[in-house]
């Protein structure tokens, strides 16, 4: 079984910060990048930052300055800083993976979805 498990969410000022945790489980065959993606009220899924397994980072341009994405390779655990927030950052953040349960082809995993939300 593959789980995603997310943590670090809630609520904080304009101008504060959150550092968001995703632990991946049962990718026994390897991971080729894990990230995160966001969801405001009435938009889409849109990617945020995600980071290759050659280490390789991948960040939305609203977001380069203020948040930075890093992972713990051993624990296949992604972390994502987020610094000086704003209202606009306010969403439900996913995590997702790409890869393989053991021998079988790399697919797509996602998180439950962790709410940020980001009062002025």
């Amino acid at each position: 079984q593959v789980q995603l498990v997310e943590s670090g969410g809630g609520l904080v000022q304009a101008g504060g910060s959150l550092r968001l945790s995703c632990a991946a489980s049962g990718l026994t065959g390897g991971i080729n990048y894990m990230g995160w993606y966001r969801q405001g009220p009435g938009k889409q899924r849109d990617l945020v930052a995600r980071i290759f397994s050659s280490g390789t980072t991948d960040l939305v341009n609203s977001v380069k300055g203020r948040f930075t994405i890093s992972r713990d390779s051993a624990k296949n655990t992604v972390y994502l800083q987020m610094n000086s927030l704003k209202p606009e950052d306010t969403a439900v953040y996913y995590c997702n993976a790409y890869g393989s349960s053991g021998s079988r082809p790399p697919q797509n995993y996602w998180g439950q979805g962790t709410q940020v939300t980001v009062s002025s």
